[in-house]
């Protein structure tokens, strides 16, 4: 079962920022989430020491990336768990139409990740811009689905992310949606559409969102994105 963590990420990492001693909030959660130091440790790929030297405060205070990946390791063990902590914390399940989400460690730059993709550009906006993350949708759930109380869902952490979606035919609905919402993505790739509707290079266009297309399928497109 796949939770849509957005709330709870930002109640940890809000009150780690904000505590007068982030150490020991790092530990209180971690003790909370009933994980160990050295399973973090393994989950983060560095040693128990790191994690001791940063809940301890023998290390100065713990800066954004890392505060990130303290977080996102208990939310994947706890997913590995049966995501007990999640449920009892009111997590919302992902809506039906999301396929996949994440943020990245480091910021990407767009054309490297549509390098990955083999993805080129739809429409006449300049490509230099970071991307932050990613949220893979399936373009007609997703329509169905999600409505403008829980669009905030596809955002994650930050809107500085790629929006990508399968099953597009021509890809006017996704534009309009976005055109619609006050929350804009970094940028819009289409995977494997058939012919672009000129409405939708159009609201690219305006709205300063570079749109990009694919002949990679969704599964494709995780596997790839997963990697950077």
């Amino acid at each position: 079962m796949r939770f849509v963590d957005g709330e709870i990420r930002e109640k940890i990492a809000g009150e780690v920022v904000l505590s007068p001693h982030p150490g020991r909030t790092l530990r209180k959660w971690r003790e909370d989430f009933g994980v160990s130091q050295r399973d973090l440790a393994k989950q983060l790929t560095t040693v128990p020491s790191v994690i001791s030297d940063y809940e301890s405060e023998r290390r100065a205070s713990p800066g954004a990336a890392f505060i990130r990946r303290y977080v996102d390791g208990l939310l994947a063990l706890d997913t590995q768990n049966g995501g007990r902590v999640g449920q009892r914390l009111g997590v919302r399940t992902h809506s039906d139409g999301i396929l996949g989400l994440r943020e990245f460690a480091v910021a990407i730059p767009l054309r490297s990740l549509a390098d990955r993709l083999d993805a080129r550009a739809a429409s006449r906006v300049d490509l230099h811009r970071d991307i932050h993350g990613f949220t893979v949708l399936d373009a007609p759930r997703a329509i169905l689905s999600i409505d403008a109380t829980r669009f905030v869902e596809v955002y994650g952490w930050t809107t500085q992310r790629a929006l990508v979606f399968a099953n597009v035919k021509y890809g006017r609905s996704p534009m309009v949606a976005i055109r619609a919402h006050p929350l804009k993505p970094a940028a819009v790739v289409f995977a494997n559409p058939g012919r672009i509707d000129p409405l939708a290079v159009r609201l690219s266009e305006v709205e300063n969102i570079p749109l990009l297309t694919t002949s990679l399928a969704a599964p494709a497109i995780l596997e790839r994105l997963e990697e950077l």
